[in-house]
Formats: structure tokens, sequence, C-alpha cells
């Protein structure tokens, strides 16, 4: 078992111990469980998905962060976290048509960025929403 710890502006959002914990690194899926080597690491956006003390998969949304491994304790630091029973998918579509339109009409690089941020977090609640 492993301790999993997440972490958001808002305060501790999940403590608990878990069998696995697997989250999008920016280079790819990272997975954690009892006896992982040490690793502090930057993450993207993606799906978090954590097998439970009973073998139960649960699915998350994490925007970008770092998680740290360190003596069978994964933290993560994250500005949004979001179970994929919380996620309002009408509102999830809405961001994501925005953020299309945003990108269409937009002249300037930084706002066709921002908007292309907006559209990945948009999407990716969307996938989790799925589960």
């Amino acid at each position: 078992m492993v301790k999993l710890e997440i972490v958001t502006p808002e305060g501790n959002t999940y403590e608990n111990e878990v069998k696995k914990v697997i989250v999008r690194g920016i280079e790819g899926d990272l997975a954690f469980m009892e006896g992982t080597a040490p690793l502090v690491t930057p993450l993207g956006i993606g799906v978090l998905r954590v097998q439970t003390e009973k073998g139960e998969w649960k699915h998350s949304t994490i925007n970008e962060g770092y998680l740290t491994n360190l003596k069978n304790k994964v933290t993560i630091v994250t500005s949004a976290f979001e179970w994929s029973h919380e996620i309002d998918k009408t509102r999830a579509k809405k961001a994501k048509e925005r953020a299309e339109t945003r990108i269409e009409r937009s002249d300037s690089d930084m706002e066709i960025a921002k908007a292309r941020a907006a559209l990945r977090r948009a999407l990716n609640r969307l996938r989790v929403s799925g589960h």
C-alpha cells in the first residue's frame, strides 16, 4: 500500500492508503505502488487512476502540477482535481465550445495558446466523465 495525498490551492483534497496510482507525467504515464523508487516529476493534463484497498479503480482529472514519491507516499500538487462522478458534463461541453471559438477567432498567439490549454482541460474532463 502507498499513501496518496492530493493537494490543490483549496487544501488537501484527498488522502488515503491505496494499492496503485497511475498518473500522466509530461512524457507519459507513470505507475506507483509500494516499493516504487523515489521520484519528483512534473505532471501534464491527464487522468489519475487510483486502485483502492479493495481493488476498485477510481478516475479523476489532473491539471498540470507536480508529483513526489518518497517512502511509499505519493503527493500530487495540482491546480485542479475532480473525480469522474463530480464532473458536470454540460459545463465541460460548454467550456470546450468556448475554447474552440476562441481558437478560431483569436489573432494573438498568446490567446490561442491559452485557448488551446483550456480546450485540453475541457477534453480531459469529458474523457474522465465517461469512467
